[in-house]
C-alpha cells in the first residue's frame, strides 16, 4: 500500500511536537520555514484532520494531534531502535548470536572463549545448541545457528571446516581400576573389561568405529548411552570404562585418562559454516575469538 506521506514527514511532525516551534523545528532537520510548513500541510492533507494549532505566539497540537503524536512515537522509536540493532556497535547493541557445538567441547573451549566475548559483548545474548555432530552440522546448514563447532570427518558441500585442534581419545576410568595404573592401554586389553560405548549416532561413536572398522580389538560392549556426559557418569559409578576425547575429562578430576594405543584414535575439531556465508560482525568476532584460541 502507497501512503500519501514519507518518514521525513513524521520526523518532521515528532520534531515539532518535541520544540513547539516551526522555526526551531525547521531548523532542526535543516528546512527552510515554507519547505516545513509544506510537510507539516502535507500531512494533515493525507490524514484529513488537522495536527496544529497555529497562532502568532505558540504552536500547540490539537486534540488529533496529540492522539497521533502518542502513537507515530511509539512508531518511530521502535524503528530507531531496529536500525540501531542493524546498523549500531556489536558490543553494545541488544543482538543475538548462535552457535551449535557438540558437548565434548563445552567445557574446555566454549567456555573460554564464551568468557572472553562476554567481557567485550555484554549485551550481545548468546545461543548455544550443544548437540550430537550430524546435528551441529544440520543446524548450520539450516541457517539455525550462524556456525559451529564439530568435527573435520564428515564432508559436507554445503559447508567449510576450519580445523582448530586434534586430539586423542583416552580411555576414562576411575583412579581404583585395574587399567589406571597403565602408562598406555591397548584396545586388545579392553576384551575382559566391561565397555560403556556412546550411541552409534554419536559424532564420537562414528570416529571410533571407522578407526575399529575390521579389528578385531573392539571392546565388550557392557553399556550403550546417549551423551559424553552419561558415559562419565557411569565411568564414576563404577560400572565400567569408556574411550572418550581427552578434552572431555575436563572437570571430572576423580577420573583418569588412559591413553589408548594400537590403534590410536584421534579426532578433529574445529569450526563449520555455510560456504559464502555473510556472519554478522558480532558473530563474526565470537568466530574470530575461536580461532584465536589455537592460532587456526
Amino acid at each position: 500500500m502507497s501512503l500519501p506521506f514519507d518518514l521525513d514527514d513524521l520526523v518532521a511532525f515528532r520534531t515539532l511536537a518535541d520544540l513547539g516551534s516551526f522555526r526551531k523545528a525547521a531548523a532542526a532537520v535543516h528546512l527552510s520555514q515554507p519547505a516545513y510548513s509544506r510537510r507539516i500541510d502535507k500531512l494533515e492533507r493525507a490524514l484529513g484532520v488537522r495536527l496544529v494549532e497555529r497562532t502568532t505566539r505558540r504552536v500547540a497540537l490539537t486534540a488529533a494531534g496529540r492522539e497521533f503524536e502518542r502513537k507515530m512515537r511509539v512508531l518511530l522509536d521502535d524503528l530507531d531502535n531496529a536500525l540501531l540493532a542493524i546498523r549500531g556497535d556489536p558490543a553494545t547493541r541488544g543482538e543475538r548470536v548462535t552457535l551449535a557445538c557438540v558437548p565434548s567441547v563445552v567445557p574446555t573451549m566454549v567456555t573460554r572463549v564464551l568468557a572472553r566475548y562476554r567481557e567485550s559483548h555484554p549485551r550481545v545474548q548468546v545461543v548455544l545448541i550443544d548437540a550430537k555432530a550430524h546435528e551441529v552440522r544440520e543446524a548450520v546448514s539450516q541457517g539455525d545457528a550462524d556456525f559451529g563447532l564439530s568435527f573435520g570427518d564428515m564432508p559436507d558441500a554445503n559447508l567449510e571446516f576450519l580445523a582448530l585442534f586434534d586430539e586423542p581419545f583416552v580411555l576414562a576410568c576411575r583412579a581404583d581400576h585395574a587399567l589406571a595404573a597403565c602408562a598406555a592401554v591397548a584396545w586388545a586389553q579392553l576384551g575382559s573389561y566391561a565397555f560403556i560405548a556412546l550411541a552409534r549416532t554419536s559424532g564420537n561413536r562414528l570416529v571410533l568405529d571407522r578407526a575399529l572398522a575390521g579389528s578385531a580389538a573392539r571392546p565388550r560392549v557392557v553399556y550403550e548411552v546417549q551423551t559424553g556426559s552419561s558415559a562419565l557418569a557411569l565411568v564414576d559409578a563404577g560400572l565400567g570404562v569408556a574411550a572418550m576425547p581427552a578434552s572431555a575429562l575436563a572437570g571430572h578430576a576423580q577420573l583418569l585418562g588412559v591413553p589408548l594405543r594400537d590403534p590410536e584414535v584421534r579426532r578433529s575439531v574445529g569450526l563449520v559454516r555455510r560456504r559464502a556465508s555473510v556472519l554478522s560482525a558480532s558473530a563474526a568476532q565470537l568466530y574470530g575469538l575461536f580461532q584465536q584460541q589455537t592460532g587456526a
